[in-house]
């Protein structure tokens, strides 16, 4: 089996009980709720405990336990750009705002990155009376490029210079 075949097999599973992923997620505990469906989607793994939950609420066998335990292979969008609209407007966002938000980020913390591996994410929903937000929220930490063999006073990472 591969992890795409048991992503479907959950899926399934999820459509014939009628399950949400909030009920999914109150079973399997102990991470985040976004990091689960993550999971659960076959882009990240589970510890030990939590995928030994989730192989008992949908009955898996002994592999597609430690499948779900398993370091997985990311990035299941199948084709770029992505054709999905809801999906397209999150690399329509990074299309647009990418390049501001690296001068943005790298003015304030100097020359490096943010995490996505170091990275807490929320979502949640935002009332308006001219038709609700999904509010997003994204943390990763800053990550400074190293200099490597630095001489004369030159930094060692990239962090932004006082």
């Amino acid at each position: 089996m591969k992890r795409e075949d048991l992503t479907e097999k959950l899926l399934d599973i999820k459509r014939e009980k009628g399950w949400t992923w909030k009920h999914i997620q109150a079973e399997i505990g102990g991470l985040s709720p976004i990091l689960i469906t993550a999971a659960c989607m076959g882009q990240m793994k589970l510890p030990k405990a939590q995928a030994a939950k989730a192989a008992a609420l949908f009955g898996l066998s002994q592999a597609e336990e430690r499948m779900l335990n398993e370091a997985p292979y990311r990035g299941s969008i199948p084709q770029m750009p992505p054709t999905d609209p809801l999906i397209y407007r999150f690399y329509e966002l990074v299309m647009v705002y990418g390049t501001t938000w690296k001068e943005l980020i790298q003015e304030d913390f100097g020359d490096g990155i943010m995490s996505a591996i170091d990275f807490n994410m929320t979502m949640e929903r935002e009332p308006n009376n001219k038709g609700d937000r999904v509010k997003m929220n994204l943390s990763g930490k800053f990550l400074p490029y190293k200099y490597y063999d630095n001489e004369d006073g030159v930094p060692e990472y990239g962090f932004k210079e006082g």
